[in-house]
């Protein structure tokens, strides 16, 4: 923030940065009086920047007692969960500020979280302003769809000529987990539930590489305009084709799957 910007009203500066003050809070930023500190539950990610032993969830609602040092980790939980959800708006401007002051926290963790989303590709740097979220055309999303096919198709089917299909059945509860989150209509509850299939099948490759590159692919898609409930039946019929061993019907709904 600049020397000007610290000596103008605050009204002022947030609407100058895209954030009204007189905007309404969305669901998943708590209010000032609740700091991003206070207890809270955090979805559980795999880049490793905090733990805890809480199932995931979106938003920070709060549960369990969890460190400072975690602060950044939430911030960038929520502020994904606001985009898969919509909260926050393609195209539209956040400042670090404004945000902070909604989470109850300084600009810096906010700040961090939003560089880091931007490094996905999430958002971009609005110079003097914030951060704005990505707009994403669809010949982005046909090529992201495209890598992810190149990474995820030939690794499917191999697994579903190599793995025993009766460990298959260890994913049937995560298959069930995304048609729960489907039918309530909770984009980011689906979200996290979706990758946390795609990361269990991808495992049995024994590939971290794999797992990180794919992972990142289907974090930039996202699923804003997605059909939760045909997605989430995908997942049931993808998982009866690999206990089958069926791989030319493993080729076929993986293509299906990824392009959407």
């Amino acid at each position: 923030m600049t020397g000007v910007e610290r000596t103008r009203p605050r009204a002022a500066r947030d609407s100058s940065m895209g954030v009204p003050e007189q905007r309404s809070m969305p669901a998943w930023a708590p209010r000032p009086s609740a700091p991003v500190s206070a207890p809270a539950s955090v979805p559980e990610q795999s880049r490793g920047d905090h733990t805890h032993s809480e199932p995931p969830a979106p938003g920070l609602a709060a549960r369990g007692a969890i460190e400072r040092t975690s602060v950044r980790g939430q911030v960038l939980d929520a502020l994904r969960a606001a985009l898969v959800s919509g909260d926050l708006a393609p195209g539209e401007v956040y400042s670090g500020p404004a945000l902070g002051e909604r989470f109850g926290v300084s600009a810096t963790p906010v700040r961090e979280a939003m560089q880091q989303l931007a490094r996905e590709g999430a958002v971009e740097v609005a110079p003097n302003r914030g951060f704005r979220v990505t707009r994403r055309s669809d010949r982005e999303l046909a090529e992201l769809a495209e890598v992810r096919a190149l990474v995820e198709v030939p690794v499917v089917t191999r697994l579903a000529r190599t793995v025993a299909p009766a460990r298959w059945a260890e994913l049937r509860p995560l298959v069930r987990a995304t048609a729960v989150a489907a039918a309530m209509g909770d984009r980011a509850g689906y979200a996290e539930a979706d990758r946390a299939f795609h990361r269990a099948v991808l495992a049995f490759a024994g590939n971290d590489q794999v797992i990180r590159v794919a992972d990142d692919l289907h974090r930039q898609v996202g699923w804003a305009a997605a059909d939760l409930a045909v997605d989430a039946r995908q997942h049931g019929a993808l998982l009866d084709a690999l206990e089958a061993q069926d791989c030319g019907a493993v080729t076929l709904l993986v293509q299906e799957h990824v392009a959407g």
